[in-house]
């Protein structure tokens, strides 16, 4: 019989030291994972390859409070979220949650560029987290496999390992090529993910920086040069939610043509908030109509067979985490579409008292809407009833 979730966190981190997993790389490449030092002062550091030290504190918030909070002191030992799963079963437990999606990216350094030591790196990772942290308990511990993020044939491979090995979702950190904007490439993926029935996830956005007029967010049929490069239309209708998570992938996704070609195709972005997305829906849709026709004759970009909101209210779904204003507008999103996370133990986390927020927030919300957010929407999109 499958577990009943009353609240369950879409949005959750795995926190470790790094030699709690990296037994599980190979020998020969042991040397190029994290490994974790301490500084003379006591503090916890992160050692990886071509990456200065990180420290990592604002990824261990929980327990601390705002007040006696610093980002640069941290030690693993005594933080909670950072120590064994059965730890976590009992900080779940004071929290009133019956399970967890987990993100962790501890595996993704890629500053080494030896594509068989990152590669090795990644799968160890993935082996370590569902074959020992989440068996402890699989109901409650729902790890997302790690993608390599160099290329679509690698991303296939390591999904369909991830599938097998009992994964129930994947992340991406850039698109299945390895690029920040999508290619004729990632479609292998795509169409794995639907074959697979993979859910897959990105978590808040890409990391990127672009120019409107320097760097296009897609490649266009065609590419003015010169006094004649226009500003990049994609920025330009995405410009409203340019800085809220999420935004520039979704346009990018729409004006690709990735959902036309993959109708069945589902994407969950965690931890966003949803306060801004009504007006993201309604200010892309109306900046589409003005500029569309320019963008068809100079770029040679396509007519979209519905408006751009349409699209992402058919293919997105978003994470909540703290937004009552975002829960007021829960209908212009879409109830179905929205799915409450805890971030635990992350710096915007009320843990141990995750509750005591939902019944700030969620007041006035009829039941049945209420469990949809908080646990019934990511049941479905992960199957997590599935036997």
């Amino acid at each position: 019989m499958s577990r009943k979730y009353r609240y369950f966190s879409a949005d959750s981190h795995f926190e470790s030291l790094p030699e709690t997993w990296t037994h599980r790389v190979p020998a020969k490449f042991r040397d190029r994972a994290p490994r974790r030092i301490k500084l003379a002062d006591g503090r916890d550091a992160i050692i990886d390859e071509g990456q200065p030290l990180e420290y990592r504190g604002t990824n261990l918030f929980a327990g601390k409070g705002p007040e006696n909070f610093n980002p640069t002191h941290f030690d693993f030992e005594n933080s909670p979220g950072a120590g064994s799963p059965q730890q976590r079963l009992k900080e779940q437990d004071a929290d009133g949650i019956d399970g967890e999606l987990l993100f962790a990216t501890e595996a993704r350094n890629t500053k080494i560029k030896d594509r068989d030591a990152f590669l090795a790196i990644v799968q160890a990772f993935n082996d370590y987290f569902i074959e020992e942290y989440c068996a402890v308990d699989r109901d409650r511990l729902i790890g997302v496999g790690v993608m390599p993020d160099v290329g679509a044939d690698e991303n296939v491979a390591e999904m369909k390992r991830c599938k097998d090995k009992g994964f129930k979702a994947v992340r991406l950190h850039t698109f299945p090529s390895g690029k920040n904007f999508p290619t004729p490439e990632d479609d292998k993926f795509w169409a794995a993910a639907i074959d697979l029935n993979m859910p897959v996830t990105i978590h808040t956005s890409f990391p990127r920086r672009t120019d409107e007029r320097d760097v296009y967010l897609m490649k266009y049929p065609k590419d003015p040069q010169g006094e004649d490069r226009p500003f990049d239309f994609l920025q330009r209708v995405a410009r409203q939610g340019i800085y809220h998570c999420g935004a520039v992938e979704a346009t990018q996704l729409i004006f690709t043509g990735v959902f036309d070609r993959f109708p069945k195709l589902q994407v969950f972005w965690a931890e966003n908030n949803i306060g801004w997305i009504p007006y993201f829906y309604q200010q892309m849709d109306q900046t589409y109509k003005v500029n569309c026709h320019w963008a068809n004759k100079l770029l040679g970009l396509p007519l979209l067979k519905k408006l751009p909101s349409e699209y992402l209210r058919e293919h997105a779904h978003w994470g909540v985490f703290d937004d009552p204003i975002g829960i007021q507008l829960r209908h212009l999103v879409g109830v179905d579409k929205i799915m409450w996370s805890t971030d635990f133990p992350h710096i915007v986390t009320r843990w141990p008292k995750s509750l005591e927020l939902v019944e700030e927030q969620f007041t006035g919300v009829p039941a049945n809407e209420k469990h949809a957010l908080l646990a019934g929407n990511a049941v479905k999109f992960f199957h997590l009833d599935a036997a």
